[in-house]
């Protein structure tokens, strides 16, 4: 191949005449996903017009080939093999735009040549995949890898031996190159054919020294590859019986060799004799440019596929162009990117080609002279170059008749009636449970995640937090492919599919929290019919569980299942009665299960106990209002409150569960503010542990439950902590800052700061009455309403406010002492 500075597209052409050429099969060994390869293949096809192609594939994908012309198909695509019988053991075999394969096959659907894959079948590569797992045909264990990362590159699916040589790191070692990539797109992906240049020179030549590799390397450690060249040959005879030697074949250049070379048909026939098989299924899916990346785990992985694809469509001037592109995505993210900054990266490309030997400016010099000229050097806006453009986010289509399981079938009527559109990239999508169309999406996303099709993932909104809206961030990966054939197995239809699996987890499941999730997971899924199902086999288990841990693990499911019935229009009255018979036993089992705690367990039983709170304010008002104490729930609330006392009074109770049943008591207005002072004087008291007293202050004040604010709020809690801490032996000291850290590093920044401030400052000076207990100086406080301090602001509040708005003074409030404490949990604003 000669070396001009431009890359031609591969247009239609119309050959006239043939070009003569040896008897024998035109064999064209190429290197999968390369641009110049295809365009290579293009221009060989051109001139020898065979009347059949030979594409490397399986083939049980014969009858999908005239798919490949219909105007619905749009690579990246991917054949995708798995067996019947067990739609888990899967393989794919991608073809990209630039794929010298996908070239070949649509020049011979567009030329009326015949068109046939001759690879091994898939019906034995997936058994012989299967036993090098040690694995039966349908039995899923020991699956590790993604299925079909290594097929249609020389290796069988699902191969584990390490890694065969690479013959164009051979190759290009041999040339006196160290970096393979860098020489194979110089001598190849960079050039194409010049003017009167034959074009079937370039693979006479890559024969040549294949076969000096093979001679070299054998096999080169390739499993199955005898088998698999054995195949090839027979196809290949097959069709020169046919055709005669009219005949070209696509495939990897490592092939070529074998191919070429003098065999038997009874000894080809011996090779591919009793190999194992299994039934079946096969179909085109969509596939994107990030699986087929090298980073992805695809063993043919490129390192650029959207550099490649551009390589293959850019007509002339191919870096010109992509600086062109890559301006464009750096503006659409609000940087500064002018013309002069695209032909100055432009002239940076170049000059670095010329200064490294290169005949055309690569991926490197372009991504370099990015760098300095459009991101003045920073990484950061880069990283978005390659994701957006190096790589890509190109998600392919397939026509609508291409076969498919029943369940991808309805999967893609459901999708086009609700509007829901797979994409290759993150995307965040919001629905509003209110309207019919979104919450028939907010279901069918949750029934394919009960089929683990994960297409979509629940997030944190950023907006309301009431249970009328949900937040999904979704991402299409081609593997769904294989995931939706597993899931056809449970039904036909996403609903029946969702609740037969439900149905059969719900039966299996052997905790109880297994089963509330499950029901959880039923209610935001629509699924009325499991739901039956799974209520019996939650309360047999809630009847036999006495573990308290378990029973607290498994009521905050079932709380928020209450309220999603609520705005999903759901019955969920069964699911109530076993929700409350559960708080019930929590509140009479969990003080004997806080006691004698270890620390890692005592912290497991705080969560519990802040996890059973907010459930029970749930369960006393499933519709936002705080129900008043009395007959059933909200008598609950009371028995809860009561449970809670009992805790924050119990000495032999964990110091941290203590402090945190005497925080919520605080929050829910029923622990008056003396009462918690004194609380908080018996655990600080002298003749108490410090690691105890530690972990009583972390539970009262720690974590994001706003215990900050409440001491910079409470002057006397605020008094005791610090005369605690100043009192804290030596010795001891050591031993409780690793828990006073971990309680103070979770206050916002402004929290400790204004902390330090008080503490810094000092008592403070000023003084009046005082409860009983409190301490005469207390640090860093004021008695009183700093008036100067006060009417500093007020001229500013003028302005904004309006005069007539604000008064001419600050005067405090007579009938008020103090702050108000903010309240946390369900009560906090």
């Amino acid at each position: 191949m000669t070396s001009p500075r431009t890359a031609p597209a591969p247009p239609p052409r119309k050959a006239t005449t043939r070009r003569p050429r040896t008897p024998g099969p035109l064999l064209l060994g190429v290197r999968h996903h390369g641009p110049g390869s295809a365009r290579a293949v293009l221009a060989a096809l051109d001139a020898v017009r065979p009347r059949a192609v030979l594409v490397e594939g399986p083939p049980e994908g014969d009858a999908l080939l005239p798919l490949a012309a219909d105007p619905q198909m749009r690579p990246p695509v991917a054949l995708l093999a798995h067996a019947e019988d067990d739609p888990g053991l899967a393989s794919f075999w991608p073809m990209a735009e630039f794929s010298p394969e996908w070239v070949a096959i649509r020049w011979a659907l567009a030329h009326g040549a015949a068109v046939r894959f001759i690879d091994l079948p898939a019906a034995h590569s997936l058994a012989l995949a299967a036993a090098a797992r040690g694995e039966e045909p349908g039995d899923t264990a020991g699956r590790g890898e993604e299925p079909g990362d290594t097929a249609g590159r020389g290796e069988e699916p699902g191969e584990t031996e390490p890694a065969p040589p690479d013959p164009i790191a051979v190759l290009a070692e041999a040339a006196g190159h160290d970096d393979p990539e860098r020489w194979w797109e110089d001598v190849v992906e960079h050039r194409s054919a010049a003017s009167g240049a034959d074009p079937v020179a370039p693979f006479t030549a890559l024969a040549e020294a294949m076969t000096a590799l093979r001679e070299t390397y054998g096999d080169g450690g390739h499993p199955h590859d005898d088998v698999r060249e054995a195949f090839m040959r027979i196809r290949l005879r097959a069709a020169r019986k046919e055709f005669g030697d009219e005949v070209a074949v696509v495939c990897g250049a490592w092939h070529v060799p074998a191919l070429a070379a003098r065999t038997t048909l009874t000894a080809d026939r011996s090779l591919v004799k009793g190999l194992p098989k299994v039934r079946t299924g096969m179909t085109w899916v969509p596939w994107t440019h990030h699986r087929l990346a090298r980073r992805s785990g695809y063993g043919a992985g490129i390192e650029a596929p959207g550099w490649y694809a551009h390589l293959f469509h850019a007509p002339d001037r191919p870096v010109e162009r992509w600086m062109t592109k890559v301006a464009g995505l750096l503006r659409d993210q609000d940087r500064f990117v002018s013309p002069a900054h695209v032909i100055e990266a432009v002239r940076l490309a170049g000059t670095l080609a010329a200064l490294r030997g290169r005949p055309l400016a690569g991926l490197d010099e372009a991504t370099d002279a990015v760098r300095a000229v459009m991101c003045d050097g920073s990484d950061v806006p880069l990283a978005l170059v390659h994701d957006g453009l190096v790589v890509g986010d190109t998600l392919g289509e397939v026509p609508d008749g291409a076969p498919a399981v029943p369940l991808q079938r309805d999967l893609t009527r459901q999708l086009r009636t609700l509007r829901l559109k797979p994409e290759p990239s993150d995307r965040e999508v919001e629905f509003d449970l209110r309207q019919d169309t979104d919450a028939a999406r907010s279901r069918l996303l949750h029934r394919l995640r009960l089929l683990a099709v994960d297409w979509g993932e629940p997030v944190a909104g950023r907006g309301s937090t009431g249970t009328f809206r949900e937040t999904w961030r979704l991402r299409w990966e081609p593997e769904l492919s294989v995931r939706i054939a597993e899931a056809g197995t449970w039904g036909t239809t996403v609903l029946t599919a969702a609740t037969a699996k439900a149905e059969s987890d719900a039966r299996a499941a052997t905790t109880l929290g297994e089963v509330t999730a499950l029901a959880e997971h039923c209610l935001l899924a629509g699924l009325p019919g499991a739901l039956r199902v799974v209520m019996r086999a939650l309360a047999d288990r809630a009847a036999l569980d006495a573990d308290v841990a378990h029973l607290a693990e498994a009521l905050p499911a079932l709380a928020r299942s209450l309220r999603y019935g609520d705005v999903r229009a759901t019955d969920t009255a069964a699911l109530g009665e076993v929700a409350t018979g559960l708080a019930t036993r929590i509140c009479v089992g969990l003080p004997a299960a806080c006691t004698g705690l270890d620390a890692d367990s005592a912290e497991a039983m705080r969560r519990a106990v802040d996890e059973v709170h907010g459930a029970i304010a749930l369960l006393a008002a499933p519709d936002g209002r705080v129900a008043p104490d009395g007959p059933g729930t909200g008598g609950l609330r009371g028995r809860w409150a009561a449970v809670l006392r009992t805790l924050s009074a119990r000495d032999t109770v964990a110091g941290v569960v203590r402090g945190r049943a005497a925080r919520l008591l605080l929050d829910e207005g029923r622990l008056a503010d003396d009462e918690a002072a004194r609380l908080m004087g018996l655990a600080l008291s002298p003749g108490a542990p410090p690691p105890q007293a530690a972990a009583w202050i972390d539970g009262f004040v720690g974590g994001a439950s706003g215990g900050g604010m409440l001491l910079v709020h409470d002057e006397r809690l605020l008094a005791l902590v610090d005369g605690w801490l100043t009192g804290v032996p030596d010795h001891a000291f050591t031993d409780v800052l690793p828990l006073l850290r971990r309680t103070f590093s979770a206050y916002e920044p402004g929290v400790r700061r204004t902390l330090g401030e008080l503490a810094r400052r000092g008592p403070a000076t000023a003084g009046r009455a005082r409860g009983p207990g409190t301490p005469a100086a207390l640090p860093g406080f004021g008695p009183e309403l700093d008036g100067p301090r006060a009417d500093s602001v007020l001229p500013v509040l003028r302005l904004i406010l309006g005069p007539d708005r604000v008064p001419e003074r600050s005067e405090p409030e007579p009938d008020r002492t103090r702050p108000a404490l903010p309240r946390t949990g369900v009560d906090r604003p």
